[in-house]
C-alpha cells in the first residue's frame, strides 16, 4: 500500500495559522484526489476539502471555507492545508486522504494517513 504523512500540526493561538503538509508516496498524488479530513474528541470525522488530479478545489463545509485553503505541488508530491484565522473549535487531528475522486473522498478514499494534531487555545 502507498502511504500518505501529515505535518504542520501544533499549537496556535485562536486568530493563528498553521499550514499542513501531506507527501504521498508513488505518485499518488497525480493519479487521485487529495484532501483533507479532521476529528474532534467525541465527534465524528468531518470532511474539510479536496484538489482532483487535474487541480479543482471543492470546500467540502462552509465553517472553513473562508479560512482554509487547499492546494498541491505536483513535483513534490505533496498537499497542503493553509489553514487561517483558527479557532478553538478547530481543535481536532487532522487527517490527510486520497480517492479516485473528490465525489468518492471519505466513505470512498483508499488511503489515509496518521494524522496530525492541531491544537487552537489561548
Amino acid at each position: 500500500q502507498l502511504a500518505l504523512v501529515e505535518s504542520g500540526g501544533g499549537l496556535v493561538q485562536p486568530g493563528g495559522s498553521l499550514r499542513l503538509s501531506c507527501v504521498a508516496s508513488g505518485f499518488i498524488s497525480d493519479v487521485y484526489a487529495m484532501g483533507w479530513y479532521r476529528q474532534a474528541p467525541g465527534k465524528e470525522r468531518e470532511g474539510l476539502s479536496c484538489i482532483s488530479s487535474s487541480g479543482y478545489t471543492t470546500n467540502v463545509v462552509d465553517s472553513v471555507k473562508d479560512r482554509f485553503t487547499i492546494s498541491k505541488d505536483k513535483a513534490k508530491n505533496t498537499v497542503y492545508l493553509q489553514m487561517n484565522s483558527l479557532k478553538p473549535e478547530d481543535t481536532a487531528v487532522y487527517y490527510c486522504t486520497a480517492a479516485p475522486s473528490c465525489h468518492r473522498l471519505g466513505v470512498g478514499s483508499d488511503y489515509w494517513g496518521q494524522g496530525t494534531q492541531v491544537t487552537v487555545s489561548s
